[in-house]
């Protein structure tokens, strides 16, 4: 299955090459014909699955080829309950709408900020991402109208239930007009989430997406012992040895990623640090670099790496260990994709062994771990 398969417009083809995605996801493969279809859709897709990009491209191909410009009546709402989701959200429709050859303005209202630089940003708005909260405060203020919305989407309705927003979508519904397509995400599906469902959705395409397996037979696994200060000079000898042109970094904190970045730039190393203290822009542009090879070294927490998805990556080092077996699987998998083989190393400290040992056993697989001190560098 390609993207060039589910009815995507030449230039939303071309945007996707630009950013190296090749191959849809299964969520992607189903959400991307339903939403064009103008279907109502119910997805079930955990992070890392490609959700965001799924109803980010079909919404923004119904949307310009039914563009108006009405100072501030929305087209678009996405309902999210966090404001680090909606600057994702908000930077993934920006990456693709310059493509089009329509202007479309999109813009991401949260609460914790000034309310008054939002109110001034909302003419001529096309799409809205917004936290429930500070989107009722807009609509109090007449600096905004829900009643020209043709497409909602809720994104992350299982939190928006769980974070105690149920009064406040209530009173947003109540403002959106009776007729618009509805799209609800969510990674689980409570009994909450099918009482949403049924209230909000007219014969809804359902997708269960399951997240793409890894296939560790592709990976060549490799862990090395080395004391905590060993690391860095380690890390920088793989680097040199290995000619490493194109290597994905695993810190488990953002501390230590940018500690990461900074030792290696000190080292003449090309890097840089990915995680969610940078902006949505500043991530966009460092993922964008690192794809097209112009960026040789990417640091990255776990929730950032698990959005990367590139066909030939060909090394991953776990600077130190995730918390889970899980989060191990998920790093080491961003290699050995597309039928490519590629190679994950860990560097492992004593502390870190029996956890290894139990990421190895939860894994099914035997890694080959190698004493640091016997390698001279």
């Amino acid at each position: 299955m390609s993207f060039s398969s589910l009815g995507l417009s030449d230039v939303l083809l071309q945007a996707l090459a630009d950013q190296h995605f090749s191959t849809p996801t299964t969520i992607q493969t189903a959400a991307i014909p339903a939403i064009l279809k103008k279907n109502d859709v119910l997805g079930i897709a955990k992070t890392g699955t490609g959700k965001t990009a799924s109803y980010v491209l079909p919404v923004l191909m119904n949307l310009q080829q039914e563009l108006r410009v009405n100072n501030r009546h929305a087209d678009v709402l996405v309902l999210v309950p966090t404001r680090e989701l909606a600057e994702q959200v908000k930077g993934v429709f920006q990456v693709f709408a310059r493509a089009l050859p329509e202007r479309l303005k999109t813009l991401a209202v949260y609460g914790g900020v000034s309310i008054n630089p939002q109110m001034m940003a909302m003419q001529g708005v096309n799409i809205l991402i917004a936290t429930p909260g500070r989107l009722l405060e807009l609509v109090a203020s007449n600096a905004v109208d829900l009643s020209a919305i043709k497409t909602l989407v809720l994104d992350e309705a299982d939190k928006l239930l769980n974070l105690g927003f149920i009064e406040e979508l209530d009173q947003i519904m109540s403002l959106l007009p009776s007729k618009r397509q509805n799209l609800l995400f969510s990674a689980t599906l409570s009994n909450d989430l099918r009482n949403m469902e049924q209230i909000l959705l007219h014969d809804p395409v359902v997708i269960e997406a399951e997240e793409e397996k890894t296939d560790l037979d592709l990976i060549n696994q490799t862990a090395y012992i080395v004391s905590d200060a060993e690391k860095g000079p380690f890390l920088r000898y793989l680097i040199k040895h290995h000619e490493m042109k194109q290597v994905l970094i695993f810190a488990s904190s953002v501390a230590t990623a940018d500690a990461i970045e900074n030792k290696l730039r000190k080292n003449k190393f090309n890097a840089t640090a990915i995680h969610s203290k940078k902006s949505q822009g500043a991530r966009t542009d460092t993922l964008h670099h690192f794809k097209s090879g112009s960026l040789r070294i990417l640091v990255a927490t776990d929730l950032m790496g698990r959005g990367i998805d590139i066909p030939d990556l060909p090394f991953v080092i776990n600077y130190e260990l995730p918390r889970s077996p899980k989060d191990y699987v998920h790093r080491i998998g961003r290699t050995g994709r597309a039928q490519n083989a590629g190679d994950a190393i860990s560097l492992v400290s004593q502390s870190e062994l029996h956890h290894f040992e139990v990421i190895q056993k939860k894994m099914g697989k035997s890694v080959n771990i190698i004493d640091g001190k016997s390698i001279k560098y």
